[in-house]
């Protein structure tokens, strides 16, 4: 393994779903870890492997974000790479995890670094949510804002791979993967649930976990259910705590390799590595000519041959 993937923060973190996965490592905010805990856990990960790739939330604080650059710009290496990525933070832990199980195999660091935006095309995000009045992810409109004050109103809202917002009913249906996926849900504490085949009937009100857990999970034909902990950016993310994020990834790393390794690569003109895309993750380096973007969500067995 060449290359160690990096998280915000120890909530981007799941439960890993084998005992095959790497291990990763936090860099966190300045209130929670100090400069030199950070310039160590960065330099070891360095030294140890040769390559750090740092997932970086879009909704990551400006403080935060400077930390991670200064970390950077102090150990004076190219060798870590930050990369951006604007999802919920459910998928945006479950794309963390993606990245650590494909990390073992001969892809190399620069093409690792770059599968994040190929990967993100193939999470479908979204939550049910009590309230939509701070919601500022997804346009609302007056008539929903209106809607949410009412007792019990619930609203079923997809952010990723493309943004939707409908109040939930027993006929709400949200547009879902035509691929193999796993589904991930998780709801605050108190709110449980155990992971099961999808295709039993909802039941009971709750916040909406049974309608995720069972009418979603049916409707985009999931493998598995998975309940995981929420993400504590989840309610700044949604507006609300009550919230209800679910994702439906690739679980399967077979899949993950073939769909990232048979993607176009071009070397990086400045520091030599391959990658996938037009830029450097890690010296941020254009290509001389253009390379394709990544292909758009769609069946990646069917595109790859798998």
């Amino acid at each position: 393994m060449s290359t160690v993937i990096g998280a915000t923060g120890a909530d981007l973190l799941l439960p890993v779903p084998d005992r095959d996965t790497p291990a990763a490592l936090v860099l966190g905010a300045p209130a929670d870890q100090s400069l030199d805990d950070a310039l160590e856990t960065a330099w070891s990960a360095l030294q140890a492997v040769g390559h750090l790739v740092v997932v970086v939330p879009a909704a990551l604080s400006a403080a935060h974000r400077g930390r991670l650059r200064a970390v950077r710009s102090l150990l004076e290496s190219d060798r870590m790479a930050l990369v951006d990525i604007d999802l919920p933070p459910l998928a945006t832990a479950l794309l963390v995890e993606q990245l650590r199980r494909i990390s073992p195999y001969d892809l190399g660091p620069g093409v690792i670094a770059s599968a994040a935006r190929l990967l993100a095309h193939y999470l479908h995000a979204g939550a049910v949510l009590g309230s939509v009045a701070k919601l500022d992810r997804v346009d609302v409109g007056l008539g929903t804002h209106l809607k949410s004050l009412l007792p019990g109103a619930r609203f079923a809202v997809q952010a990723a791979p493309a943004a939707s917002l409908t109040q939930l009913a027993d006929d709400t249906r949200l547009p879902g993967p035509d691929y193999a996926t796993g589904l991930a849900w998780a709801a605050p504490a108190g709110h449980s649930g155990r992971g099961h085949a999808a295709g039993h009937p909802p039941a009971g009100p709750g916040l909406g976990e049974e309608w995720v857990k069972d009418r979603l999970a049916a409707d985009w034909k999931c493998q598995y259910v998975r309940q995981v902990p929420l993400p504590e950016g989840s309610a700044r993310w949604w507006g609300t705590a009550k919230v209800v994020e679910f994702a439906a990834y690739i679980a399967d790393v077979g899949v993950l390799y073939q769909l990232v390794g048979s993607a176009h690569r071009a070397p990086c003109r400045w520091c030599g590595l391959e990658l996938v895309g037009d830029r450097c993750a890690f010296c941020s380096s254009p290509l001389t000519t253009a390379a394709p973007a990544p292909a758009p969500a769609g069946n990646p067995s069917r595109r790859h041959g798998g």
